[in-house]
């Protein structure tokens, strides 16, 4: 068996101009032994949903700081469905109320980190929810 790095494609949808939170994931993320893409500002649901196909990653990490997210994460997650494929694991964090929480995982969304979450805690829920996807 070969032990297959964990690839996760980190992506700001949206508006949003604020990267250094989604920007200090990633390193954390790559710091701990992830492969990690970084898709960069200003990304539609269709040009992640896109990149995540084409990188074969096993999960996408959202950062949205606009308010938004309760259209882009569904938007995100409805994009990689249209692709075909139903076994991303898609998780973000940002400035999300705690009204909001349920309602985004009711639709599929696995974890959500608001601020303060540590960097660690992050790492750990990745570690722990995510798995390499077949093939």
């Amino acid at each position: 068996m070969t032990d297959k790095k964990l690839r996760i494609l980190i992506a700001k949808p949206g508006l949003d101009g604020h990267d250094r939170g989604a920007k200090v994931v990633a390193r954390a993320l790559r710091d701990a032994g992830f492969e990690v893409v970084y898709t960069g500002l200003h990304q539609t649901p269709a040009m992640i949903a896109s990149a995540a196909v084409q990188e074969d990653v096993d999960a996408v990490g959202l950062s949205i700081m606009s308010g938004a997210h309760n259209t882009l994460f569904p938007a995100v997650m409805e994009a990689i469905a249209e692709k075909g494929v139903d076994d991303i694991v898609v998780f973000g964090g940002g400035i999300i109320p705690d009204e909001d929480i349920a309602t985004l995982r009711s639709k599929g969304v696995k974890g959500l980190f608001t601020p303060g979450t540590s960097l660690q805690d992050i790492v750990n829920w990745v570690r722990e929810n995510v798995q390499p996807r077949a093939g």
